[in-house]
């Protein structure tokens, strides 16, 4: 982290110029006129003013990468080539990482110190990382009869739409455009209405890093009018989309009303962390549960919002969690030392204290939290929030809340923890605590979910695939299985 002093984040925040317009064709493009304000949650000023695309827009955005990758050169250039530009785009992210952090910081709440350290080291990262993979793919070559050669090759799928929530809005953008890129697809990036600024910024580097006129556009607008025209667009191939399931499934129903395109859903979670009375460490069971239920605000789908913890030990877990909640340090994301800022806006901030109020009607108990925090600068602030005695067919326990809200359950025994955990709709990820090996395996294998974290949460790194069974989702982000999404096999038989 620089040695920026919280002033001088307030300084630079205040100074914040940055351009709304469209990146289209490699160019900025103001679009039709149509604007939206961008406000910021940590004190709801309007920092700026962004490009509102309507079907116009997202015509001319696909039409340019429709170009691009029909008549242009970057799927035809050498896999090495690609991954130089790649390369080139993670140093233009590093040079500009503080710029960056702190339009992540100002749009969407994260606390600035998170969105240096954490989002943008993740979203240059996920950059090097295709840039150095884009040419060690390998294609196939079947044994076949003595008369005849087959080879299987992987090309690129065609126009990519990738449209990416707020509360990682460059880690989960690069997390799409990076392999697509990499595969020789042409992009158009659609991030979030609440979060389009860093977004916006990241178009004008790549072309700065030397992307051709049309390889990844960026284009501004809410869901039901931009994210529609994208789902819909006949010149579309492939659907890339993070976020809710209710949104998901509208991206299923524009492919199946247009041409078909294949979609790549990650969706929902509420995940399950286990802590058995054998886990190694107690006390760093219950900190880390404590950190990935409050860690950017809970705005996240792979939050461990069920902290399932056997009966034996659950007062004691439960309270090492509301002692860190209490002490946890809430406030103006631009100061170094917040650990927890703001949540998005007020209508996410209305909806989370609505889930509060529906575990406290269902009986839950309370234990600290539920309420906004007053802020002597304005902005979307909450306490953090924990629950116990929460009943496994409670709202409170099923559904999505997307904040710093946690439901503790208890169990007797190993089979009833496992059945709770996978007593919900989704399947993204999971938590286990425990000492035993057989019993990590065993018990890993049992749980529907894509990712399982043992002895920690939220741990890996760009080798490995992120994504969900069930109701959140399908397909995989990060490592080599994500440029699966944006590929095509082909077969070619020669007859000798």
């Amino acid at each position: 982290m620089p040695a920026v002093t919280y002033d001088e984040w307030l300084s630079r925040a205040k100074a914040l110029k940055v351009s709304g317009a469209h990146h289209i064709d490699g160019a900025e493009e103001p679009g039709g006129g149509a604007v939206f304000p961008v406000v910021s949650p940590r004190d709801g000023r309007v920092v700026a003013e962004a490009a509102d695309a309507g079907d116009a827009e997202v015509d001319a955005a696909v039409a340019a990468a429709r170009r691009a990758f029909d008549s242009g050169p970057w799927p035809r250039l050498a896999p090495a080539e690609r991954g130089r530009v790649l390369l080139r785009l993670a140093e233009l992210l590093e040079e500009q990482r503080e710029l960056l952090a702190l339009m992540v910081s100002v749009e969407m709440g994260k606390p600035i110190t998170d969105a240096y350290a954490i989002e943008l080291r993740a979203a240059v990262n996920t950059f090097r990382w295709y840039g150095q993979l884009a040419d060690k793919l390998t294609d196939e070559s079947p044994h076949t009869p003595p008369d005849a050669l087959a080879l299987v090759t992987r090309e690129p799928a065609g126009v990519v739409g990738a449209v990416v929530p707020w509360n990682f809005p460059l880690t989960l953008a690069g997390w799409k455009v990076a392999p697509a890129l990499a595969a020789g697809c042409t992009v158009v990036l659609k991030p979030s209405e609440n979060s389009p600024l860093s977004a916006l910024l990241l178009g004008r580097l790549a072309t700065e890093a030397g992307l051709p006129p049309g390889v990844l556009n960026v284009v501004g607008g809410n869901g039901p009018v931009a994210g529609r025209a994208l789902g819909m667009h006949p010149d579309v191939d492939v659907l890339a989309f993070t976020g809710s399931t209710a949104v998901g499934r509208q991206f299923l129903r524009y492919a199946a009303d247009s041409n078909l395109k294949r979609v790549w859903l990650e969706l929902g979670g509420k995940s399950p962390n286990i802590v058995l009375p054998d886990a190694p460490d107690l006390e760093k069971a219950a900190a880390t549960a404590a950190w990935g239920i409050f860690f950017n605000q809970g705005e996240m789908c792979t939050a461990p919002s069920r902290l399932l913890v056997h009966s034996s030990i659950a007062e004691q877990v439960t309270e090492a969690v509301v002692r860190r909640a209490r002490e946890l340090r809430v406030g103006d994301p631009l100061d170094p030392a917040t650990e927890m800022g703001a949540l998005v806006g007020e209508s996410h901030l209305t909806r989370v204290l609505d889930h509060i109020g529906t575990g406290r009607e269902e009986g839950a108990r309370l234990r600290t939290g539920g309420a906004r925090l007053p802020s002597a600068i304005g902005g979307t602030y909450l306490q953090p929030t924990v629950f116990d005695r929460v009943a496994a067919d409670s709202r409170l326990a099923r559904e999505e809340i997307f904040g710093p809200v946690l439901s503790v359950l208890t169990f007797d025994d190993l089979d009833q923890a496992v059945r709770l955990a996978n007593a919900t709709e989704y399947g993204l990820a999971a938590g286990l605590w425990t000492s035993d090996l057989s019993t990590a395996h065993r018990v890993s294998r049992a749980l529907k979910a894509g990712t399982v974290w043992v002895n920690c949460y939220e741990e890996g790194d760009l080798t490995v695939p992120f994504g969900g069974m069930k109701q959140s989702g399908n397909g995989r982000d990060k490592s080599a299985h994500a440029l699966e999404k944006y590929t095509e096999l082909k077969t070619t038989w020669i007859q000798l």
